[in-house]
């Protein structure tokens, strides 16, 4: 048995097949369609895996689409489309629907797979090596990559105060966030991605950011988080005040600084796009 990764690409290779998978909501989820073309090597995996739930259903009455989840993965021609994909519970179930010589060897090769994830929940250190070495392979600095998980650690740190204070996921920790956003740069999360030409839903605003916006939208959530702590805010409203408060005292220091510096903080440059740039300078020099 053969195992190879491509982590940039969301790929895990078994016996030499491709396996799309995402991370969603702390663990892995593999495409469904990727799995039966693997244990079946069907020319039409999609059809396959129609018949197997319409099969499944007439035979137990159970519906296997409820178990999965419609999320988006690369597709052969390059797009994001939304897919069936499973966690590593749920595919083992539908495995078992499938009959195949390689359902045993799969089995221990995608628990070895979904591991990873717990080893990372118990051991941290190795998350962040894994999304460092993601960046670095980007294009991105040193300098740059260590205070991007710096500010991915001060986020966890204020979600995590806002979820023990009553806050739920989704659409109050987006309204908070741009709260703070709008607060700090005078730009709600989604004005400052099309400020600066970000069009892909799926592309993150801060992997896009210079230095200086990448530590003044750290400013402001430490200070959020400082603050909510000190106010003992609870609910959406009282964290919502210090929210806006600590944005606020990130927008201060951040014209502070812009006055000295004679230039805006808030910029239009995707940071990518910048480093990119200097690597060519390099080239030309050397050259």
């Amino acid at each position: 048995m053969v195992e190879k990764k491509n982590e940039e690409k969301g790929l895990i290779m078994f016996e030499d097949r491709e396996v799309r998978r995402t991370m969603h909501e702390g663990e892995w989820y593999f495409s469904v369609v990727d799995v039966v073309a693997v244990l079946t090597e069907s020319e039409k995996p999609r059809d396959y895996w129609y018949r197997l739930k319409q099969r499944e259903y007439e035979s137990s009455g159970i519906e296997l689409s409820t178990i999965c989840r419609q999320l988006k993965l690369k597709a052969q021609d390059g797009k994001m489309r939304e897919t069936d994909c499973a966690n590593t519970k749920n595919i083992l179930r539908i495995i078992q629907s499938i009959p195949s010589k390689k359902a045993e060897p799969f089995k221990l090769w995608l628990a070895k797979v979904g591991y990873e994830r717990i080893q990372e929940i118990e051991n941290p250190e190795l998350a962040q090596n894994r999304v460092r070495k993601y960046y670095l392979a980007k294009g991105y600095s040193e300098a740059w990559v260590e205070k991007r998980l710096r500010g991915i650690a001060i986020r966890q740190d204020l979600t995590g105060e806002w979820k023990e204070r009553g806050i739920f996921e989704g659409r109050d920790f987006a309204i908070l966030t741009d709260e703070i956003s709008k607060a700090s740069f005078g730009k709600t999360v989604s004005e400052y991605k099309e400020f600066k030409g970000l069009h892909k839903k799926n592309q993150n605003l801060r992997d896009s950011m210079t230095d200086w916006e990448l530590i003044f939208s750290m400013f402001g959530e430490k200070a959020s988080t400082d603050i909510t702590k000190v106010r003992d805010s609870h609910g959406f409203n009282e964290c919502k005040e210090s929210a806006n408060r600590g944005g606020q005292i990130a927008k201060n220091a951040r014209l502070e600084l812009e006055e000295e510096l004679g230039r805006s903080v808030v910029s239009k440059d995707n940071y990518v796009q910048l480093t990119s740039k200097e690597k060519k300078k390099e080239v030309v020099v050397e050259s």
